[in-house]
């Protein structure tokens, strides 16, 4: 008998941290009440945490500085799910941060989210968005190798078998791992759509279907990850969302495609047959705020090797219709399919903190009428002056601390804490020597 038959059903209250991790808390069923009350209490400073799991109480001030006090952690009842990986009858939910005043913690990338929406509320309109999430899958020996390999099911003689764009042979050799995550997302009531195999040896995209609710959407990503990494492990495998894995592979993305839609359930961007000019001043606004969002988009060092010419990954701030190597693409212009599709995110963005920017620029273009410059065109460079995107993860701090966009989009207190938290971790890499630099170096100079 396995732990899962024998251990008691529990409860697990979730939280979303600052890098989109998952923290929180494991409760026995019989005593959810305590979840739905409201009673479940957790440091505050939870949400400050970085990718190291420290709270920086020296730079922030908002642990031990002031006590670390609790907050509050209210469940979104919607966000129940059963979790199919853990003994029968076993729940997760997500929840909200609260300061204990009853005030949504200014920390908490839910509350932020919900904070946008509210904006389009206000405007009577929805946000109608889906994501498009990438991944890889490793063997689970990485631990003691210190490096990941693909499954041995893609290998010939410990090499990968090469592109795996659309095979549907990597699909088969590894069916019984996604017929796990298919099961358990149905099973949790994800609108999970396409599973396709992408380029890299082991790489695979899960779409998500369009929800006319940012958060929900946003919901359904975090919990589509949990459910990657867990049927991982039941099959041996490790999953990853890191942006850039494998040094001459492909990265993963994070796609977002959003559309509006008002009252009475239209789809504003529509064109109805004549010259797109919401979807164009939408896509400007998101254009006009890009480098001030990519620490969003591109949250880790490891996020900016994704960023390279001749790839998939955007490196110019340009739009194009129905062109897959720009920044914003529009697939449809017109009908109630019309959209855009930000393609900038690497697969490890926070997707709440990412909803939260693209939806932040696509409201610039709502409120006004802008011009996004001519399209970039299918075989031809990008137009003359058009920007490009940062490379440097220093670089791309400094300009989301600076950003009068991201101040008012997140809040004044969070672009201080996203920002400063960056900063040092971005200074932490700047100062490790590298093997590479030890290979390349140390023999030669």
């Amino acid at each position: 008998m396995t732990l899962t038959d024998t251990s008691p059903p529990r409860i697990e209250i979730l939280l979303v941290g600052m890098n989109g991790d998952l923290r929180g808390k494991q409760i026995p069923l019989e005593a959810q009440k305590k979840v739905w009350d409201g009673t479940v209490r957790l440091p505050s400073s939870t949400q400050s945490l970085d990718i190291w799991g420290d709270d920086n109480d020296d730079i922030t001030g908002l642990s031990l500085s002031v006590g670390d006090p609790d907050g509050a952690c209210i469940p979104d009842p919607r966000s129940t799910t059963p979790m199919p990986w853990a003994p029968e009858g076993s729940l997760q939910v997500l929840a909200t941060m609260h300061e204990m005043d009853g005030t949504p913690s200014f920390m908490d990338p839910r509350a932020i989210l919900s904070d946008m929406r509210e904006r389009y509320a206000e405007r009577g309109l929805t946000p109608v968005v889906a994501t498009e999430l990438e991944f890889y899958l490793m063997e689970d020996d990485w631990r003691e190798t210190g490096r990941p390999q693909p499954p041995a099911k893609l290998r010939f003689r410990d090499q990968p078998n090469g592109f795996q764009l659309y095979d549907m042979g990597a699909v088969d050799a590894l069916d019984d791992y996604l017929q796990t995550v298919r099961a358990w997302a149905k099973a949790q009531g994800l609108p999970a759509d396409a599973t396709t195999a992408e380029f890299g040896p082991g790489q695979f995209e899960i779409n998500l279907l369009h929800r006319a609710d940012a958060l929900a959407a946003a919901d359904d990503c975090i919990y589509l990850k949990r459910i990657a990494d867990q049927a991982a492990r039941r099959h041996g495998l490790k999953s990853t969302c890191m942006a850039k894995p494998y040094a001459d592979q492909a990265g993963s993305g994070l796609h977002v495609h959003a559309s509006v839609i008002d009252a009475s359930g239209v789809n504003v961007l529509d064109a109805k047959g004549g010259d797109p000019v919401r979807l164009k001043s939408v896509t400007a606004g998101m254009l006009r705020t890009m480098r001030d969002a990519q620490l969003i988009f591109a949250p880790f060092a490891n996020s900016y090797r994704r960023f390279q010419p001749g790839s998939f990954a955007p490196v110019d701030i340009d739009w194009g219709l129905g062109h897959r190597g720009t920044a914003i693409r529009i697939p449809d212009a017109q009908g109630p399919a019309a959209r855009v599709e930000h393609r900038v995110a690497g697969a490890d963005a926070n997707p709440y903190l990412l909803l939260t920017a693209i939806l932040g620029g696509m409201l610039l273009g709502l409120d006004e009428t802008l011009d996004p410059g001519p399209a970039t065109e299918p075989g031809k460079e990008p137009p003359e002056g058009t920007k490009r995107l940062t490379h440097d993860f220093l670089t791309s701090v400094e300009d989301f601390s600076a950003s009068p966009f991201i101040r008012d989009a997140f809040g004044e207190r969070y672009q201080r804490l996203y920002g400063d938290t960056k900063r040092k971790e971005a200074i932490t890499f700047l100062r490790t020597v590298s093997d590479f630099d030890y290979r390349t170096y140390l023999p030669r100079i």
